[in-house]
């Protein structure tokens, strides 16, 4: 390769970098930035930290369950601000008898649950639409990998516990019954790509649309 056509590729080499790097949540460039507000992005006086910036106490007990026996309380920069610029977030979520997390993804985050107690049936579907799933444990570990589809459910007798971690301040949630049918997609559409009835979509969008 002669040294004129190989600055092109260099250049088209080092742009690709730039744009894998930009692919995930920025680096710091502080030890840690606490914000002056919530909603502010500028960083008090790190000589004002205290170590209360730092610890969050809000996932000592389960949060309020849902009709699919399923609870999560999300931990991240809103409730945390010690997590800001830090490129992480987390999540409790627990489950009554046979609750339900719903299929779902994360369009910014890979996720690791760890199972704090109970039995969960866990798994998640690729892009091949091949499922992995099993049923996990206490002390056990699972990986959902960035923008794929997953789904929880507890399995045993007693209630369970997971803990979800984010490598993403900001992970996104889309849960896929309420994306489908609890937004403004054309009912004709929905009726063809799912082969349901106008009454059985009218349901469906009644008790998913948001309030």
């Amino acid at each position: 390769m002669s040294s004129n056509s190989a600055i092109p590729f260099l250049v088209l080499f080092h742009s690709c970098i730039i744009m894998v790097t930009l692919a995930s949540d920025p680096d710091p460039v502080f030890d840690f930035c606490i914000p002056t507000t919530i909603s502010e992005t500028t960083c008090k006086n790190s000589s004002l930290a205290t170590v209360e910036d730092f610890v969050f106490s809000g996932i000592k007990h389960p949060g309020k369950f849902t009709e699919t026996g399923f609870a999560s309380i999300p931990v991240n920069v809103k409730v945390f601000p010690g997590l800001n610029t830090l490129g992480m977030s987390l999540a409790r979520a627990d489950f009554e008898v046979g609750g339900v997390n719903v299929p779902h993804f994360h369009p910014r985050a890979t996720e690791v649950a760890y199972v704090l107690e109970g039995k969960i049936y866990s798994g998640f579907v690729d892009t091949k639409n091949k499922i992995f799933a099993k049923v996990i444990e206490r002390g056990e570990v699972m990986v959902f990998p960035k923008g794929l589809v997953h789904f929880q459910m507890n399995v045993g007798d007693s209630r369970a516990t997971i803990l979800g971690s984010f490598d993403s301040e900001n992970p996104g949630l889309m849960k896929i019954p309420s994306a489908v049918f609890g937004s403004e997609i054309k009912e004709e559409l929905l009726e063809k790509a799912f082969g349901l009835s106008s009454e059985e979509i009218a349901k469906l969008r009644k008790k998913l649309t948001p309030h």
